[in-house]
């Protein structure tokens, strides 16, 4: 690679540029924004209610999540690592949804 620099080959110097530009920009400071939950009576609270506490913290979110670790689970067990390991990790976020919510600064 750096024989190709020295050369002055544009595909190179290009991909080091755009990378160090990617590099630049993760250091620049972001503010940090948390999503609260609406008010009741407030814009769009009846589909945020029907949505996250009645389907994702509901009987429907138990159960998928529940479906979704067990054939995690069965597959991985069958040793097929790449279908099974992030079914697993989505039954479980499912699972602990409203934890995950609340440790990202989320209100639920």
């Amino acid at each position: 690679m750096f024989k190709e620099l020295r050369k002055g080959k544009k595909g190179i110097w290009t991909l080091t540029l755009c990378l160090m530009m990617v590099g630049l920009s993760m250091l620049l400071a972001t503010d940090a924004m948390a999503i609260t939950s609406p008010a009741a009576g407030s814009f769009a609270y009846d589909v945020y209610d029907t949505f996250v506490n009645g389907i994702l913290n509901g009987p429907i979110g138990f159960v998928g999540g529940a479906a979704a670790v067990t054939y995690g689970g069965a597959v991985t067990a069958q040793g097929n690592y790449p279908m099974g390991i992030p079914a697993v990790l989505g039954g479980v976020i499912i699972l602990k949804a409203d934890a995950i919510t609340q440790t990202l600064g989320m209100l639920v």
